[in-house]
Parts: C-alpha cells; sequence; structure tokens
C-alpha cells in the first residue's frame, strides 16, 4: 500500500486519532514548551534569573523546536507518524522530568530546551496522519481540532500551578505523569502510514523523497514573512505575560494563573479554525486575528493591574493564537497539498524562529526600558503581520 492509498479510518478511529493528537499537542506545547513562561516567576525566584536571561532560555526552547521540525519533518515520511508522534511524547516526558529536578540555572535551561524541541518533533507526523488516514470531508475540522490542544494544554498547567503553590517541582512532575500517560495512547492511536481500514497492521511504506520539490512555492515567501512576524509578536506574552501580571504592579499570582487558565481555555476555540475559514475567508480571518493580537498584548502591558481587563486580554491572546496557528497549519497545507507534513512543518518553524528572536528581544527591551516599551515592539510586528496575506486565489 502506498503513501497515497486511500483507504481512510473509521470513524471511531478519527475519533480516537483526534483526541489522542490533540492530548500529545497539550503535553508538547501547552505543559513542556509554554508552562515554561507561566512558571516563570517561580524560576525567576529560585534560580535568580533577570529578564534578559530568563529570554535567553525560552530562546534556546524555540531553537531546539526549529531543529526538532526539521528532522520531523523529513523523518515522518520515511518512519511514519506514529514512531515519530510517539517520539514527540517521550523527548516531553524527559524534558520536563529534567526541569522538575533541575538543581541550577543551567540544568533548567537543558530541560526547558529538550522539553520544546518536543513540539517541533509532534506537528509533522500528527498533520501528516491526518492528511493521509482521515476522510476529506473532515479532514480540515480535524486538524484544527487537534491543534487546539495548545489551549488545552495551557489551560490546565493553570489549576496545576494554584493547587501547587510554591511547591513547582511537584507540579512539573506531575505534567511528567501526564504526559507518559498521553505518550503511550498517542503511540496505539496515531496510525501507522497506510492503515486505514480494514487493517491497521502492516508497517509504513517508505518513501524515497522526504521534501516536496520544489521546497519554495508561489504563495511561501508571505508565509514565512507572516509566520515571522507573529513569532515576535506572540513571544512577550508567552514569556512574560504571567510575569509581568504576577508582579508588582500586576494583578498578582493567584489572579495571574487565572488568566492564564483563561488563556488556555479560550485556545480551545481554535478548534473552529476550520469553519471560519470557510466562512470569512483565509486572508480576513488572518488580518482580523493578528490584530487582535497585537491588541491582547498591548493591553496587557499597558493595564496589568486591573483584574477584569488582564483577564480579557489574556482570553483574547489565546483565542486568536490558537486560531492563527491553525490558519497556519491550513496556509502551508494549501501550499503543500502533497507534502502536508512538509508544509506545516515549514510554517510552524518560521514561527518559532520569529519566537526565537523575538523572547532576547522583548527580555532585553523589559530590562533596559519597561514592559511598555518591549510589549509594544511586539504588538507592532504583529499589527505588520496583519498586512502579510496569502495569495489570494489561495484564500
Amino acid at each position: 500500500m502506498t503513501a497515497n492509498s486511500t483507504t481512510f479510518l473509521s470513524r471511531r478511529r478519527t475519533l480516537s486519532l483526534t483526541a489522542a493528537g490533540l492530548s500529545l499537542i497539550a503535553v508538547c506545547y501547552g505543559l513542556a514548551r509554554f508552562a515554561y513562561g507561566m512558571f516563570l516567576p517561580s524560576f525567576r525566584a529560585e534560580f535568580g534569573l533577570d529578564a534578559q536571561l530568563a529570554g535567553a532560555i525560552a530562546s534556546g526552547s524555540y531553537v531546539a523546536y526549529c531543529a526538532a521540525i526539521v528532522v520531523s519533518t523529513i523523518l515522518t515520511p520515511r518512519l511514519g507518524a506514529r514512531r515519530v508522534a510517539a517520539s514527540a511524547g517521550v523527548i516531553a516526558t524527559l524534558g520536563i522530568v529534567i526541569v522538575a529536578l533541575a538543581p541550577n540555572a543551567i540544568v533548567l535551561a537543558a530541560g526547558v530546551l529538550i522539553a520544546g524541541s518536543s513540539t517541533g518533533v509532534a506537528s509533522p507526523p500528527l498533520a501528516h496522519a491526518v492528511a493521509r488516514a482521515v476522510r476529506a470531508p473532515v479532514r480540515g475540522r480535524t486538524q484544527t481540532i487537534i491543534n487546539a490542544g495548545t489551549g488545552a494544554g495551557v489551560a490546565l498547567a493553570g489549576p496545576v500551578a494554584l493547587l501547587t503553590v510554591d511547591q513547582w517541582r511537584l507540579a512539573w512532575l506531575a505534567f511528567a505523569i501526564i504526559a507518559s500517560a498521553v505518550t503511550v495512547w498517542a503511540s496505539r492511536a496515531v496510525p501507522r502510514e497506510g492503515s486505514g481500514e480494514p487493517s491497521a497492521d502492516h508497517e509504513p511504506t517508505r518513501q524515497r523523497t522526504v521534501l516536496p520539490q520544489p521546497v519554495l512555492r508561489p504563495g511561501s515567501a508571505r508565509l514565512i514573512a507572516a509566520a515571522t512576524l507573529m513569532g515576535l509578536g506572540s513571544s512577550a506574552v508567552w514569556t512574560f505575560g504571567r510575569d509581568l501580571l504576577g508582579g508588582t504592579g500586576g494583578i498578582g499570582p493567584t489572579a495571574s494563573a487565572i488568566a492564564w487558565i483563561l488563556l488556555g481555555a479560550c485556545g480551545l476555540l481554535g478548534a473552529v479554525t476550520g469553519d471560519a475559514v470557510s466562512r470569512a475567508g483565509l486572508a480576513r480571518a488572518w488580518a482580523v486575528s493578528m490584530i487582535g493580537l497585537a491588541a491582547a498584548t498591548l493591553v496587557l502591558a499597558l493595564m496589568p493591574g486591573s483584574v477584569v481587563v488582564a483577564w480579557t486580554a489574556a482570553a483574547v491572546f489565546g483565542a486568536v493564537y490558537i486560531v492563527l496557528t491553525g490558519l497556519l497549519l491550513l496556509w502551508g497545507a494549501q501550499i503543500w497539498a502533497d507534502a502536508p507534513a512538509a508544509g506545516v512543518g515549514l510554517g510552524f518553524l518560521v514561527l518559532a524562529l520569529g519566537q526565537a528572536l523575538g523572547a532576547p528581544l522583548v527580555g532585553a527591551l523589559i530590562t533596559q526600558a519597561g514592559p511598555v516599551p518591549a510589549f509594544s515592539v511586539a504588538a507592532g510586528c504583529a499589527v505588520l503581520g496583519a498586512f502579510v496575506l496569502p495569495r489570494r486565489s489561495r484564500a
């Protein structure tokens, strides 16, 4: 059976893949990667991190993601989605455990780097599995529901942080237990290559060509520019948002944790991305969402002491960020329809590069000028990104 087999998963197995994929994304993105920002106040107190160093550690996580997504994009067609997806869960669990046991800032940085790389491993195989094994009428919705797992993971991190209070190591050990359980689930639910009904027992068909030819196609330059600006624009809130809200002049640690819960919960709205695109069009949905990202970022910096404003801005940020990643996923899949893992991989790679550039930049600006100028620069990047749209024929 070839990689282009026309057999598809049954409804039950499609639902199983969707649930397991959403959970794997929740673990890798929401816990292994973005929970760093959630727990940054605790890390700064424990290890004596200043804003610039905290931003550098976050940047390392994004760089690791970039390297991992390249490797995952290449290996997914060759090894099959199941093996690569399970590897993502193993890497996430390992990184989370290292963070939980870190005795100093160096080991903490290593754990954050390893944990962050799991996100790069996870996205391509899940996109590949959905594109190859899920029926066309529900394919887009399945992709975006899985992608919304980031919000679920972030929402989970908030209550865990509240329950553990100052015992952040217990929280990360709990994350490790969750990650290991999800890894086992994904290793069973993600299909092998060509494993649609009626059989799911044969090995993946190896492909000689692991990257599409040509790699850069009409419309890809716009996607690269838009994803970079989205990464720059979102880096301030993901890395320093909780620290800003929980610190002096902010709403405090408990209220800021609730803000993070709202951010993640509203991120689950990303599951409706496919329907939004079908009604509004990819270009219009992208522009509106990027403006929302900019507004939420700026408002958080201007009014961190208002509970209502902070909670509202966090909720808006979570919703539009996950919508944007879903749009980026669909955008890449349109350009590289014959190689969805490569399309998703490139878009998310460039997004992470933007975040890798943005995190230390924002950290340095906070140190030198304060949070308002730093967050304003990030918001400005998001505004610019609102004007970089897909080719009209692709909308």
